[in-house]
């Protein structure tokens, strides 16, 4: 009889030290496929310095690779999404930022909010994968670029302006275009436009005849993007979440913001005499020109 009972007290113990490792274990499984997604909103133009004065939001080289570095220097995150709100801008920026983004050494993936077009797409498709809604306005694929001739506006108000250059082309865009100056421009946007079309192609892994073909400049919705082959798939924030969540191996993720942190007011006291100067011109001259000034900072400027 105690032999027995104490047969009954062993096979308990040994029932209740199994569940107890079971629970021990299983519990240090689900450790070891928790992982943080770290998420980083940019939103904006993109533009190598401040896209806007004392509190306004833009896209820099800069920011992304704070944040990036912010990601980086953090062992528990696991993954990266960008949840990119852009409709494009400085070309040689987006460059930037796009080598950035394709060199994260952790999986990267971009969710699309309202509208990723140009350059937005442009540092988007560096990712490992892209997101967007059926809705969202993306693509886009081409280059702007203004030019205004200001010699009427001189003759108006009493200027007389001369120009002075070394080198045959260097005031091309100083005076109206002729033929041969409007070929020159035209030739210099192609080149950019072919750069824009190689870096979709690679980094969506298309052919390049197949971007060629859309690369018109048009807008499509986030549902032809994916039928286009820009857009892997259609969804918000949250699938984008789970896409990085699978590529970095991670069973149950855990999203956290990461963020800059904020500008102590004193230093945008650099930014007042811009802002002063705006308010002056508004003053003296009407709003037109506040848009003259703002027309006149993209004169020549390529944008994506």
């Amino acid at each position: 009889m105690n032999r027995n009972r104490w047969l009954l007290l062993a096979i308990g113990v040994l029932v209740i030290g199994s569940l107890i490792l079971s629970a021990v274990f299983a519990r240090d499984w689900r450790a070891l496929v928790r992982g943080n997604i770290g998420v980083i909103t940019l939103t904006g133009g993109i533009a190598e310095g401040p896209a806007a004065v004392l509190g306004g939001a833009g896209i820099t080289p800069a920011a992304v690779r704070r944040l990036l570095a912010l990601a980086e220097a953090d062992p528990r995150i696991a993954a990266v999404v960008l949840r990119i709100e852009s409709p494009g801008g400085s070309v040689a920026a987006s460059q930037e930022i796009g080598g950035l983004i394709r060199d994260f050494p952790r999986p990267v993936v971009v969710s699309m909010a309202d509208g990723v077009a140009s350059g937005g797409l442009y540092i988007s498709v560096f990712a490992d994968r892209i997101v967007a809604q059926p809705g969202t306005i993306t693509g886009s694929i081409g280059v702007i670029m203004s030019h205004i001739y200001l010699g009427g506006l001189y003759e108006r108000l009493g200027i007389q302006a001369e120009v002075l250059t070394a080198g045959e082309h260097k005031g091309v865009g100083m005076e109206p275009l002729t033929p041969e100056s409007r070929q020159i421009l035209q030739e210099f946007l192609d080149d950019l436009h072919r750069q824009f079309i190689q870096a979709v192609a690679e980094g969506r892994r298309l052919d390049l005849e197949r971007v060629r073909a859309i690369a018109t400049g048009e807008l499509f919705t986030g549902q032809q993007a994916q039928a286009l082959g820009l857009v892997d798939r259609l969804g918000g924030l949250d699938l984008a979440i789970e896409e990085a969540a699978e590529l970095a191996g991670v069973a149950y993720p855990e999203p956290v913001d990461i963020t800059l942190p904020a500008v102590p007011w004193w230093q945008t006291l650099g930014h007042f005499p811009s802002l002063l100067l705006d308010r002056v011109s508004v003053a003296l001259l009407g709003k037109d020109a506040l848009l003259l000034r703002q027309q006149l900072e993209l004169h020549l400027l390529p944008r994506w």
